[in-house]
């Protein structure tokens, strides 16, 4: 007996999930945090890897390299989570109020969620310059039993030595007792808890704790923050691939594809 068209259609449909695109708010560290969530084509039942994608200072979900990257992940079938951190983006919470420690506060949380989706089998996290540093110490604190692989961007380690020089993103101010706040470009403030928690951050001793597939790609012409940063985090993962991109700056302009390409491609081997 043949069936309805109708009708098969929606045995079909019930079969597959069509790839979709998803805007939602998840509760953060200081309010609700706006993300999108990429999925591939899944069978019923069928599982995939998640990839957390994370946007750097004063950088957003919606940045041509986190989009990038996000498209890259979905054509490979796996899935992608970019959201905007506390006081960025179009999420809740005031500029002035983020620091290092609420913005890992902001993906553990992001974590969570994803985590406790039916279709992921592992999850991955990639993250740009802040979103590097965020990454991970992310990874540190969480394990890889949790945190599949890493990418860390020209990963800005250097805020901590900013801090203690007292220059962050060339304003100056009184390191062991910064000012209530110091005006940053667009008319954003940034905060004096950023820089006192700035301070004295265990970047590198957090992360090192960390002991899964990891991959460090920066560029050699970064006056942002020096190639020799993304180097160290080289060095205290013992294993891990390393990509050093020549006269590249630090929001990798010369060849953002490249730079996408390098960072979907690892977590696409690590991940499926």
């Amino acid at each position: 007996m043949r069936l309805p068209l109708t009708l098969c259609l929606l045995i079909l449909a019930t079969l597959f999930s069509r790839a979709e695109t998803r805007r939602l708010m998840i509760p953060g560290s200081h309010g609700n945090l706006s993300a999108v969530i990429e999925t591939p084509d899944l069978r019923q039942g069928q599982k995939c890897p998640m990839v957390m994608i994370m946007h750097g200072f004063m950088g957003s979900k919606d940045s041509p390299l986190e989009k990038m990257i996000a498209e890259k992940l979905l054509s490979a079938g796996i899935a992608s989570i970019r959201f905007d951190f506390n006081g960025h983006g179009e999420s809740e919470g005031e500029f002035i109020d983020m620091t290092v420690p609420n913005e890992i506060e902001d993906a553990i949380k992001v974590h969570s969620y994803v985590s406790g989706l039916p279709y992921v089998s592992s999850i991955g996290v990639t993250g740009h310059s802040q979103g590097g540093v965020v990454a991970s110490m992310l990874a540190g604190k969480l394990g890889k039993k949790k945190v599949r692989s890493v990418v860390l961007m020209a990963p800005a380690a250097v805020l901590r030595d900013d801090a203690i020089r007292g220059n962050t993103m060339g304003k100056i101010y009184d390191p062991l007792n910064p000012p209530e706040y110091i005006e940053m470009w667009n008319g954003k403030k940034l905060g004096r808890d950023y820089m006192l928690t700035a301070f004295s951050l265990p970047i590198y001793e957090t992360a090192s704790a960390y002991t899964g597939h990891t991959c460090i790609i920066h560029g050699t012409g970064d006056r942002v923050v020096p190639y020799t940063y993304g180097l160290r985090f080289h060095d205290i993962w013992k294993g891990s691939e390393y990509h050093q991109l020549e006269a590249e700056d630090h929001g990798f302009s010369k060849d953002l594809d490249r730079a996408a390409t390098l960072s979907a491609d690892f977590l696409i081997t690590h991940l499926k």
